[in-house]
């Protein structure tokens, strides 16, 4: 039997996780052993009296850096077994559902989650690191931003959500953003649900589903509209 989906963490604060990785179907899969999640404390690398784990930047400027060496430390304890280095990253390649189902696939992850400034390049550089970027803002560190990239992994996985269907029928699945959802009651504050989704025509809501979909999508995410021709060229 081979193992489960592992996510492994390092972290100054390895006490944040589970945290909503712990809850709902997520947290349950997790009980269940469906997936797995180890943390380590960056931390205990540290050779420092007062355990340091930062310093100036070389050439001058505001805030702290991750130590190269306690940082290669803490890598260099993990075993990879097959799993791609992660370093949670604003400057980082975009995350998206394609790369996703890609790591759901896989062993597992491990994950890096910086603080300060940042983390000395010449470890990102000697240990491979591959960058992420859950968006273009900046978080005070890695971790929310961990927990983001393990959840979209580990729902993907087999029998952790409650339809399998459900997961193919979503935002950036198929190139497009979800079509809109309603249901009870009927009327709600004056406001009707759309008479086709009632109508029992199975091939009239998948119409006005795919319709729905483009149109939000052309709205609001013209970029994907894009992307899903040149994928079709090819």
């Amino acid at each position: 039997m081979s193992a489960p989906f592992t996510a492994t963490v390092l972290s100054l604060y390895p006490e944040a996780f589970p945290g909503v990785l712990g809850v709902s179907l997520i947290g349950r899969a997790l009980a269940q052993k469906k997936w797995q999640l180890e943390t380590l404390d960056i931390r205990r690398f540290s050779h420092h009296k007062h355990a340091s784990v930062d310093d100036t930047p070389a050439g001058g400027g505001p805030g702290m850096v991750l130590r190269a060496d306690v940082a290669a430390a803490a890598i260099d304890a993990v075993a990879l077994n097959g799993r791609p280095l992660i370093y949670l990253s604003p400057r980082g390649k975009p995350l998206t559902q394609a790369m996703v189902r890609d790591y759901a696939a896989g062993p597992g992850l491990v994950l890096f989650c910086g603080r300060f400034e940042g983390l000395d390049e010449r470890v990102i550089a000697a240990r491979k690191m591959e960058e992420v970027s859950v968006g273009d803002f900046v978080l005070a560190g890695g971790e929310v931003a961990a927990q983001a990239l393990i959840e979209a992994c580990v729902r993907l996985l087999p029998g952790v959500l409650g339809a399998a269907e459900s997961a193919h029928e979503e935002s950036f699945e198929d190139g497009l953003l979800e079509y809109p959802h309603y249901t009870r009651p009927r009327v709600w504050e004056g406001r009707e649900i759309p008479p086709v989704l009632l109508s029992g025509d199975h091939g009239a809501v998948a119409q006005w589903r795919r319709a729905e979909a483009e149109r939000i999508t052309r709205a609001r995410r013209p970029d994907l509209l894009g992307k899903t021709s040149k994928e079709s060229e090819t």
